[in-house]
């Protein structure tokens, strides 16, 4: 697939650009005071995307760093995936007023079922992304930053925004994120087997250049990464070639 794409996550709290493992706030760790200088060294290499998480914005329900999305979007061509806090359609449209190209919805869409499918037909599939996130201990849909278990279904969950237009869904293995120990093929295989026709963003585990192949020659058509990057185990350089070679 040639349009498979590579995806960096920067993820923020107080508008520093933190990692965390497996979403525990406790592990939080700041790489970097400038996350606008990150994403520009993203661009530099040839990224067309990033995947921009507002940490706070997750815990509070609403999202607090506007002014990191828009400074990216200011300052870079890059299109902006914004998530975090985004439930309501006031957090959309100004989600999108301060730059973002698209929005990834998780919480909203569990709690909100009906409303995240209006979001699809008022904004357009291009530009609202499902995160289903979960843990394969029970496939159960987990929300607010992953600190809070649902009773959903993984697969139910996709399904029913499926049957209204989904496009693209983003699946993270939480018992991955963070930890570097190789992203869940197996869980991605039943994903695109129970869905063909959906755009598949692989998100948790990876641990360098060859597990964007793997996901890439088995159908997945996007790819999150974040720590790998940022202990040194994918470099600007690789990723450049990477690119040119895909």
């Amino acid at each position: 697939m040639s349009n498979f794409e590579i995806i960096p996550s920067i993820w923020l709290i107080d508008g520093k650009c933190v990692r965390l493992k497996r979403g525990d706030f406790s592990t939080e760790e700041v790489i970097s005071n400038n996350p606008l200088g990150i994403a520009q060294s993203f661009e530099s290499v040839g990224i067309g995307r990033i995947h921009l998480v507002d940490l706070d914005g997750a815990r509070r329900g609403e999202p607090k760093n506007y002014h990191i999305l828009e400074a990216i979007a200011g300052y870079t061509d890059l299109k902006i995936d914004f998530t975090g806090g985004v439930n309501t359609d006031g957090d959309v449209i100004k989600s999108f007023e301060n730059g973002a190209a698209t929005v990834t919805i998780s919480s909203a869409a569990a709690n909100h079922p009906e409303r995240f499918a209006q979001f699809i037909l008022s904004y357009g599939r291009e530009k609202i992304i499902l995160a289903a996130d979960t843990d394969p201990v029970d496939y159960k849909i987990k929300i607010r930053g992953w600190l809070k278990k649902t009773k959903i279904d993984l697969f139910d969950h996709i399904e029913f925004f499926y049957e209204r237009g989904l496009k693209y869904v983003k699946v993270s293995d939480i018992s991955r994120d963070g930890v570097m120990e190789g992203p869940n093929l197996g869980l991605y295989k039943e994903v695109l087997d129970k869905f063909p026709t959906i755009s598949l963003r692989a998100s948790g585990g990876i641990r360098g250049i060859d597990d964007f192949k793997k996901l890439r020659d088995m159908g997945v058509q996007s790819v999150l990464f974040g720590r790998a990057f940022f202990e040194g185990k994918i470099s600007l350089d690789e990723i450049e070639k990477f690119k040119s070679s895909n």
